[in-house]
């Protein structure tokens, strides 16, 4: 029997170009401001046009992905929540009460709850996608969370998804009983990191139990040594969650969609889907740095600069959902902003704005 064929990966081309970066940094030299006063916002506004193409981006109907999977190595105790409560919040995510529920309300974010393998059968409705692998992954420790068959169908399940939603910006969110274990796993592997430094309280873990947390992580990573390559690890590691996000953040990043990246879990598909395809990483903007002890580390191997530092530690989307203001506001500013000739307003006596262009 021939071996399952690898999931095709859409190519993702530099997206680097001179004649609109110099377009762009032009536009904000000449804004009622001196120059880089805006800092952040600043560098925020140069990336956003340069993924849209534009010098004048505009972000349309945005996009809030969250995706829900159990995990079969929750059962050896890696979180301070039982499984069951990957399913109550998704009812709670439906339901409008979740945090992600009340920040894309207040932000104008349409939410996509996709049971990408939650071990629970959901009454269909609006705003639930049903893209179910399986009723959670396998325990880890006693073999692959999935097969590759598995999780390719996952990919595939994310970049179908993405095909199919409107707008120009996707934000990602997840919820998965057990999935910090996953990313922890997934950030050692592929970072080249201890899994000690790199696995927290997840959930609300006390030391004790993080000690034996990163005692079954450790086992599993035994377990798995053969498992080097991304999607290797992912299929040993899971989850269907992070896979579809995978999926996902591949197929934004070949539509040139800005990828807002939320925290731990979102991060680690990231990972892998940018050892996949390195310049996926030049359509994410980096929503935050959350309070779980390995995304500091697994930020700094991306290179990535978090807009926010709130001490989240939350998931399901909440942080990207607080900082999508940013976004819009980066984009208000090289769209609505005046310019120093439009609005008569006299330049610095060394025409300091004028000299970088």
């Amino acid at each position: 029997m021939s071996s399952p064929a690898m999931p095709p990966i859409p190519e993702i081309d530099d997206l680097h170009d001179d004649a609109l970066a110099r377009a762009l940094q032009h536009a904000l030299d000449h804004k009622t401001k001196p120059l880089g006063s805006l800092g952040r916002l600043e560098r925020l506004a140069l990336r956003i046009g340069a993924i849209l193409g534009s010098a004048a981006p505009r972000l349309r109907e945005p996009q809030m992905l969250v995706c829900a999977a159990d995990h079969g190595l929750a059962a050896r105790g890696v979180s301070a929540y039982p499984s069951d409560v990957t399913w109550q919040m998704v009812e709670n995510f439906l339901a409008g009460g979740a945090a992600v529920s009340v920040l894309a309300r207040q932000h104008g974010l349409a939410l996509t709850v996709v049971d990408c393998g939650v071990r629970h059968d959901f009454a269909p409705r609006a705003g639930l996608q049903i893209r179910k692998i399986a009723p959670g992954t396998a325990d880890a420790l006693e073999g692959p969370a999935m097969s590759a068959a598995q999780r390719d169908e996952a990919i595939a399940n994310g970049r179908g998804l993405v095909r199919a939603l409107p707008g120009n910006a996707l934000l990602l969110g997840e919820m998965g009983i057990g999935n910090t274990s996953a990313a922890s796993l997934l950030l050692a592997r592929l970072g080249g990191f201890d899994v000690a430094d790199v696995t927290g309280a997840g959930t609300g873990l006390d030391a004790e139990a993080v000690v034996r947390k990163i005692g079954v992580l450790r086992a599993v990573l035994q377990r798995h040594e053969a498992a080097r390559d991304p999607l290797a690890a992912l299929a040993a590691f899971g989850g269907f969650e992070i896979a579809t996000l995978v999926g996902a953040v591949l197929q934004s990043a070949a539509e040139r969609r800005v990828i807002v990246v939320d925290g731990f879990i979102a991060t680690s598909a990231v990972l892998v889907a940018s050892q996949l395809r390195p310049h996926v990483l030049q359509r994410c903007v980096f929503a935050h740095r959350s309070g779980e002890r390995g995304h500091a580390l697994m930020l700094a191997h991306l290179r990535a600069e978090p807009l926010l530092d709130l001490g989240l530690r939350l998931g399901e989307g909440s942080g990207a959902a607080l900082a999508w203001p940013l976004l819009t506001s980066a984009c208000a500013v090289l769209n609505e902003m005046a310019s120093f000739e439009s609005a008569g307003v006299s330049t610095a006596g060394s025409d300091a704005a004028v000299a970088r262009t």
